[in-house]
């Protein structure tokens, strides 16, 4: 779906428009992929409770800032995957796209 790998975080958008391989069509309609930040948000989310929740168990419910240090970075080193994951979703689930496995 993607023409560069997530690392690269200046083309980590940029998506082909037709598969390579089948030949689909990625975006159903203009703006498909707006409704994938409601998919991305909910991996911001998850990502946050998991991360406060892990500093709360193995931390010892430690002071704010130390919430704060950790929950800020590990949201932005992922939210590359979040938007790839959340558009492949939003494509799966709303796109009339089902993986058939080999």
């Amino acid at each position: 779906m993607f023409k560069y790998p997530a690392y690269n975080l200046l083309k980590a958008t940029s998506m082909h428009a037709d598969c390579p391989e089948c030949g689909l069509h990625y975006e159903i309609e203009p703006g498909f992929f707006w409704g994938a930040m409601y998919i991305s948000y909910a991996f911001s989310v998850a990502i946050s409770v998991a991360v406060g929740l892990a500093d709360f168990v193995l931390l010892n419910d430690p002071d704010l800032w130390v919430y704060i240090f950790t929950i800020i970075p590990a949201s932005i080193l992922l939210s590359p995957l979040s938007m790839r994951y959340s558009r492949v979703l939003m494509l799966y689930a709303f796109g009339g796209v089902h993986f058939r496995g080999h």
